[in-house]
């Protein structure tokens, strides 16, 4: 099967950015959950909460995603990861905006890793306001595809995380935070929210906590910190998964630049989770 053939197929999904959701994502960050007034803009990544993957019961894989094919390619890999993502936002999103997003299979490539195969997919989403030319949001999200794990496994060494910051909070992630999140993205992969299923199936100690998640919760740092900064361009990495078995930080430093903004995430023993650079008009 030749994966490749899949790059430059699209697909596009119209939505409204309803009020709803955002005062849910709101409480759930255990913010005022009123409902905001048409015309509110949407905080940096909130547009997670539209344009939700409406897959039919009988199409959902036994992972919780939606099986093989369809927009994807059919990567015949078990294991599917939110790698990372960046983003150019043009125009602000607002509460009530008619939007369109235009989905394109930007890349597809192979490669061999320490624990066998791997296959990295590249999506391109654009955000539009119904009815314009103009791009609101550009956005490049990461899809890592690996095998099931094996007995013999080792973990990848950690990387220590920063010591500079200027900016942190600390969370304590439980079952609820996180079935709340896959339950208002629609995200029913079972890693996030099945226990027996992540230990017992994927092998790891814990429920792990959504990338989306960590890296809205780093913008959210930034948001508390600067509440009047506009955002140009935003990017993330994911490092090392956190499980909800312990607290982890996000914490961020302004660079001398006045502009670049290094933000990331460590766990409960200093290790870096995630790794993310914002960019300030």
């Amino acid at each position: 099967m030749n994966l490749t053939e899949w790059i430059g197929r699209s697909e596009e999904v119209a939505d409204i950015a309803t009020a709803t959701p955002y005062a849910a994502l709101s409480a759930t960050l255990d913010r005022e959950a009123t409902r905001p007034i048409p015309g509110t803009p949407l905080p940096a990544l909130w547009h997670w909460l539209y344009f939700l993957p409406m897959h039919r019961q009988s199409e959902i894989g036994a992972d919780g995603h939606a099986k093989r094919g369809g927009f994807l390619p059919p990567v015949p890999l078990p294991r599917r990861m939110w790698a990372g993502s960046q983003f150019e936002f043009h125009q602000p999103l607002r509460i009530g905006d008619a939007l369109t997003r235009t989905s394109t299979i930007h890349d597809v490539s192979e490669k061999s890793g320490r624990t066998g195969p791997l296959v990295f997919v590249k999506v391109r989403h654009e955000l539009r306001r119904s009815g314009e030319s103009e791009i609101a949001l550009t956005e490049y999200h990461d899809i890592v595809y690996r095998e099931a794990p094996k007995p013999d496994d080792t973990p990848s060494p950690p990387k220590a995380a920063p010591t500079t910051a200027r900016w942190e909070k600390k969370w304590v992630p439980d079952d609820v935070l996180l079935f709340r999140y896959s339950a208002l993205t629609f995200n029913g992969h079972r890693i996030h929210y099945d226990r027996r299923y992540v230990t017992e199936v994927e092998g790891y100690p814990g429920l792990i906590v959504h990338g989306p998640l960590i890296a809205t919760l780093l913008l959210d740092l930034l948001r508390h910190q600067l509440p009047d900064a506009e955002l140009a361009r935003f990017e993330f990495r994911a490092v090392r998964p956190i499980f909800d078995i312990n607290h982890f930080f996000v914490c961020g430093e302004p660079q001398a630049d006045g502009k670049t903004i290094h933000l990331w995430a460590r766990d409960h023993e200093g290790w870096l989770t995630m790794d993310a650079t914002a960019v300030l008009r």
